[in-house]
């Protein structure tokens, strides 16, 4: 079975709706590592919608799991990664008026900025990961910008209207999985996994990391955050929730 990163930033969001302290994006990493998560994803944006600088910092004195950083790479946003120094930084793409990350980066459209970005991140000994669509083209400039793994984007199978469309996304990171293995990379994934649909991506061939966030967050507003995350583990490993 994949590794689970939990993904805390909406709970991040819920406590910058009021401004206020609470809910605590620390807490809900603590009680995350105690329902079994193997890692802590965090996105620091640079318009700091949710996660904010003092989180980061917090985490990282405070998580005992793999702590996975994405950002984008902007240099201001990288000089932060560098001085926190997480287990991971994922490079993905950032538009300020963006709702959620909408697509995958754009690694042959920019493979010197991405080469540097990497190279920066390696010297300091801090692994990379490249958040890419399930396209073996970009798979492929990934390989070479240096990247150590690569998340697939797995929106567009979230998203599929139909059943034949389900499938036909879901080749395409079947597809793209297989060149991440035949580049020798780490293979992750995530982006709208749920309790009903992460199960054929969490059986595909190498699949290394799944990165969820929103879905467990929504489900633990009704069964609690450590029950949220031991199911979607459970989820990962058998067909999709039943009850």
């Amino acid at each position: 079975m994949p590794r689970l990163g939990v993904n805390i930033d909406h709970v991040a969001t819920i406590r910058q709706a009021r401004g206020g302290h609470e809910p605590d994006p620390i807490w809900a990493a603590t009680l995350a590592e105690l329902a079994g998560a193997d890692g802590i994803t965090v996105h620091l944006r640079e318009d700091r919608r949710h996660i904010q600088d003092r989180d980061l910092r917090l985490l990282k004195q405070t998580v005992h799991v793999r702590l996975n950083l994405e950002l984008s790479l902007d240099p201001s946003m990288i000089e932060i990664a560098l001085e926190v120094a997480p287990y991971q930084i994922t490079f993905v793409p950032e538009r300020r008026a963006e709702l959620t990350t909408e697509g995958g980066l754009d690694v042959l459209g920019q493979r010197e900025r991405v080469a540097a970005a990497v190279g920066r991140c390696l010297e300091a000994g801090i692994g990379v990961s490249l958040f890419i669509d399930p396209d073996p083209a970009q798979v492929e400039a990934s390989a070479q910008a240096g990247a150590q793994a690569v998340e697939l984007h797995t929106g567009r199978y979230a998203d599929a209207p139909t059943e034949q469309a389900v499938q036909e996304e879901l080749n395409a990171l079947r597809v793209a999985s297989a060149t991440v293995l035949q580049h020798g990379l780490k293979l992750h994934a995530g982006h709208g996994l749920n309790y009903q649909n992460v199960y054929p991506v969490a059986k595909i061939q190498g699949m290394d990391e799944l990165n969820i966030g929103h879905s467990i967050i929504s489900r633990a507003i009704f069964v609690g955050f450590e029950k949220a995350v031991r199911e979607m583990k459970q989820c990962m490993n058998e067909h999709a929730l039943r009850t």
